[in-house]
């Protein structure tokens, strides 16, 4: 099976405009993870997918490889299919990789790989048992339960399930909850028909996309991990990364 990587990073983002090129021990964000992804060596093809050309140069001043693509995608799904439709190289699947993940660790890129393999796996992707009860109300943590199967059966940004009688502060002691992480992959046949689908009302609601590809019948299916790598949506979250930096 040949399954590529594809990175999305965008330069102009609302809360860390640049963040891709900003500086973290001494390299950029996006070389922490281009490393990252290409040590883990389990793609027949890796690209950054970008609306930048600083980003675009960066990359390929680096050795790697880029794509341009358009500044008015939604999320890096769509993102993403551009930059398949446009690398030339035709291969089975697809993961998503997010670009602001300096730390992306390579069990969680198997993972998704083992999981897309797999015939009756349209797209895949990686949920973490939650340990703080204050993740289950973060509206900013997407919970998801599944079936026995590790099918998803729904995303949200409410605590599901609810338990029944049950303290808001006993809910982790009469369940397990588990949060949603947002690394995927796709099928590529699948991938293709993903961005064509219109916007559906579950995923109006909740503000999940992840949501209209269940409203429309595909099949999510997710791997468990116990690793969640910290993701850099603002200057805060970097300086806090910078400051818990892993020995290497």
């Amino acid at each position: 099976m040949k399954i590529i990587g594809i990175i999305p990073a965008r330069f102009a983002s609302t809360r860390f405009p640049g963040k891709p090129l900003v500086d973290i021990q001494g390299t950029s964000m996006i070389h922490h993870v281009l490393q990252r992804v290409h040590a883990a060596g389990l793609f027949d093809g890796v690209w950054v997918a970008t609306d930048d050309a600083r980003i675009l140069e960066h990359v390929e001043s680096l050795g790697y490889r880029a794509i341009m693509t358009s500044s008015d995608h939604p999320s890096g799904t769509d993102r993403c299919a551009e930059a398949l439709a446009k690398c030339g190289m035709q291969a089975d699947a697809v993961v998503n990789i997010q670009g602001d993940e300096p730390l992306v660790h390579a069990s969680q890129l198997e993972r998704l790989v083992q999981l897309i393999a797999e015939p009756q796996v349209d797209i895949a992707t990686l949920i973490k048992p939650i340990s703080e009860s204050a993740q289950v109300w973060d509206p900013n943590k997407v919970k998801v339960v599944t079936d026995i199967h590790g099918k998803a059966l729904y995303f949200s940004r409410q605590a599901i399930p609810m338990v029944r009688g049950a303290a808001e502060q006993d809910l982790l002691t009469n369940h397990t909850y588990f949060k949603h992480l947002g690394l995927y992959a796709y099928k590529t046949e699948v991938l293709r028909q993903l961005v064509e689908l219109p916007v559906s009302s579950l995923e109006r609601a909740e503000s999940l996309e992840q949501l209209r590809w269940l409203e429309h019948g595909f099949q999510i299916y997710t791997g468990l991990t116990h690793i969640e790598t910290p993701a850099i949506d603002t200057p805060q979250d970097l300086a806090s990364l910078l400051s818990n930096w892993p020995e290497e």
